[in-house]
């Protein structure tokens, strides 16, 4: 057997370091990998960045490798321990990964105010710009726009200048401040102009139209978005009418139907016209022209299935668009078109995945004759079970403890039959978690033992490591320590691997 940072005593009683010693025996390097993945951000969340790394260090994969050894270097720069976060990057082997390493700790130090720190990382780094802009934007939240500017004006990748101003124009718009916004947006829109990149150009101009509009600057808003249409009919690809639907939506939410219905008349693909068309709905409805905000989602969803196979650019895209078009019936208050609408949904994750979304939005508005429906229409038990707990969750949401108690119990009782052991331990986990907030230790308990049975079936190492890591997480927050009960099967999967 290989050596381990764990010892067996300390797996024998303690859940997240039973979950790494199973991950360290694992011979195969995916398997290995994949038990890291899972218990190596528990260690960070623990705070033990010694441990992580090494045990990052263990990966043979190297883009796994590099990744948990960049989250290890952000947690370091998160304690101040800024010479071992550089270190950890230093230390990567990808040239990629080792630029996003750089660029996150410069953004990581800028956000905590750390200037000189952050300044230094930019300094090492070949194109240091989105850390300048991070610079600009704390300094635009100390309100020092002087000092921000002056930064800004160090930045040579237009892109990163953009951004910058919009992250701040953004915060300000959250927190209501909107006099002398221009002052952000109007920069914004001719550093937009300097994008070379088509794509990200109009991605940028369309969301500097949407400021403009959220504060409140309609005309400035409509000029910015007919500059986004004017950009958006110079692509020549697939996204061209992705854009022009954005556009459309931004004009409505900007005051001009006149204008949002022109530039739909550009849009050719089904998809993207019943997305615009959703979009315009949801407008509608805030505006309070529920008629037609009605008319316009029912326009979507026939545009939708008009849609056929040879015209349908993404059929991933498509189905889940069928599937916020359902969710959006039951906003509107049409549960029984929402439910009908989830079923019909061809490919089946996507449907199950819509009809539980319906079933919780069903049970906060306490439509749970409806959300039974929804539930009920799932035909795999995992999912089914998955959709109890979204349903027990609206319930505890409007403080209706017993409805969301019994629920929960319910999803239990579905959880043992549940032929995925790793989807049993998981829905066993999450009810567990839920049971904890509503101060339940008897069936908490019972979930608890749940998981471990489920756990101690599975034959895949990597699986049953991830599985106890999750369960270690809700056992920190809870700052509970496992029973003779769990010290037992804990015992029995480190004698398991052990005999390896």
């Amino acid at each position: 057997m290989t050596d381990h940072f764990i010892s067996r005593q300390e797996a024998e009683s303690d859940l997240l370091s039973c979950a790494t010693f199973l991950g360290e025996s694992i011979e195969t390097a995916d398997g290995h990998a994949e038990s890291m993945l899972a218990v190596v951000p528990r260690y960070l969340a623990k705070g033990n960045v010694d441990l992580a790394a090494e045990l990052a260090n263990t990966v043979d994969d190297p883009f796994s490798r590099d990744k948990l050894l960049i989250a290890v270097s952000i947690k370091c720069a998160e304690i101040d321990d800024d010479e071992y976060a550089l270190q950890l990057i230093d230390a990567l082997d990808d040239h990629g990964l080792q630029a996003e390493g750089w660029e996150r700790l410069g953004a990581l130090k800028a956000a905590m105010g750390q200037f000189d720190a952050a300044r230094k990382i930019a300094g090492e780094m070949e194109h240091p710009d989105y850390v300048l802009s991070a610079i600009a934007i704390r300094q635009f939240a100390d309100d020092d726009p002087d000092g921000a500017k002056s930064t800004i004006r160090e930045i040579e990748f237009p892109a990163a200048r953009v951004s910058a101003f919009i992250h701040t124009a953004h915060a300000r718009i959250a927190l209501g401040e909107t006099e002398g916004i221009e002052d952000l947006l109007e920069p914004a829109i001719a550093d937009a102009a300097e994008i070379e990149h088509d794509e990200e150009k109009i991605r940028a101009v369309i969301e500097i139209g949407t400021l403009f509009s959220d504060a409140g600057q309609n005309g400035r808003a409509i000029e910015t978005f007919d500059k986004a249409r004017e950009y958006s009919e110079e692509l020549d690809n697939i996204h061209r009418d992705a854009f022009f639907a954005a556009v459309s939506v931004g004009f409505l939410r900007a005051g001009s139907q006149d204008l949002a219905d022109r530039t739909l008349d550009l849009v050719t693909d089904k998809t993207q016209i019943a997305s615009c068309l959703l979009g315009h709905a949801r407008l509608y409805w805030s505006n309070d022209a529920k008629d037609d905000a009605m008319e316009s989602l029912e326009e979507a969803y026939a545009m939708l299935r008009s849609q056929r196979e040879n015209e349908t650019r993404s059929s991933k895209d498509r189905f889940r668009l069928f599937g916020s078009i359902a969710t959006q019936y039951v906003l509107f208050g049409k549960g029984e078109r929402a439910i009908e609408i989830a079923e019909q949904i061809e490919d089946d994750n996507e449907s199950m995945t819509a009809l539980a979304q319906v079933a919780a939005l069903l049970a906060d508005s306490g439509s749970d004759e409806l959300a039974r429906r929804a539930v009920n229409a799932i035909p795999e038990d995992a999912n089914r079970t998955f959709a109890l707990i979204g349903m027990s969750d609206a319930k505890a949401g409007t403080e209706q403890k017993e409805a969301a108690v019994e629920l929960l119990d319910e999803a239990m009782h579905l959880a043992e039959t549940v032929p995925q052991l790793s989807s049993r331990a998981s829905a066993y986990n999450e009810i567990a978690a839920r049971f904890a907030k509503l101060e339940d230790d008897a069936r908490l308990e019972t979930a608890i033992h749940g998981s471990f049975e489920s756990i101690a079936a599975l034959r895949d190492d990597s699986i049953k490591a991830a599985s106890l890591a999750e369960l270690s997480a809700i056992a920190d927050e809870l700052e509970v320590a496992p029973g003779e009960n769990e010290i037992a099967y804990l015992r029995k999967f480190v004698a398991d691997v052990s005999k390896n």
